[in-house]
């Protein structure tokens, strides 16, 4: 009788198969995720690439970085902005900018970079999630999104055009913890240290990402909960 009900709770504590049907049509990637943490620039720093060609660049500058699309980086461009683009996203940042106003320009200069490399690669027509988009040329999964973004905070980084955040480690949420797959880029600030997500997956192409504090993401954060 104890082996029984031994068995019946741990039944209990398991997901089911219709359980975890649900979640995978939640998530943001087909790939196979696990909650951890990610080095903060663990793609950039590969000379390619597991999905192919051509080389993913290392040190992301604005006239020479790439970006990634095609549902977990199935593609890979490398792009140059003009100066006149990459003048349009100095433009946003100044030295009396609280931590707040940062964030907003933080924001504002993805959605511009986003649109940027949308006009050049065809993923100006990535819809925001993946159903929306689903089969449409240059769609993006969250692996593309929080790469990318992770590319276009690393050149705000490089360029000095930050003051109160830095970029820190990609992390995703994933079933481990009961949660759709999930990825985002991430900040951290630099005076608290309090960590922020950077996530524009939720989003169309060249819209303003969300920037939540990462404690409330992890705990599956989303812009409609």
């Amino acid at each position: 009788m104890t082996y029984i009900i031994r068995q019946l709770k741990h039944a209990l504590r398991m997901p089911s198969l219709a359980g975890c049907a649900l979640l995978c049509l939640h998530a943001c990637s087909t790939h196979p995720v696990a909650q951890n943490e990610l080095p903060a620039i663990e793609i950039l720093q590969q000379e390619t690439l597991m999905f192919g060609q051509p080389r993913f660049i290392a040190y992301p500058r604005p006239d020479h970085f790439s970006i990634c699309y095609g549902n977990t980086c199935a593609a890979v461009a490398q792009l140059s902005l003009q100066a006149a683009q990459w003048s349009r996203i100095s433009e946003l940042f100044s030295a009396d900018q609280n931590s707040e106003q940062e964030q907003q320009a933080i924001r504002t200069a993805v959605a511009r970079l986003e649109r940027f490399s949308g006009e050049l690669t065809g993923t100006d027509q990535d819809r925001g999630r993946n159903l929306p988009g689903w089969g449409l040329s240059g769609q993006m999964d969250c692996i593309d999104e929080s790469t990318n973004t992770t590319v276009y905070l690393s050149m705000l980084q490089s360029q000095g055009l930050l003051r109160w955040h830095s970029l820190d480690s990609r992390v995703s949420r994933g079933i481990s913890a009961w949660q759709p797959p999930h990825f985002t880029a991430v900040i951290r600030h630099t005076g608290t240290q309090k960590k922020y997500a950077v996530d524009s997956w939720f989003l169309d192409n060249g819209q303003p990402p969300f920037v939540i504090p990462l404690k409330d993401w992890m705990n599956g954060w989303e812009p409609d909960a």
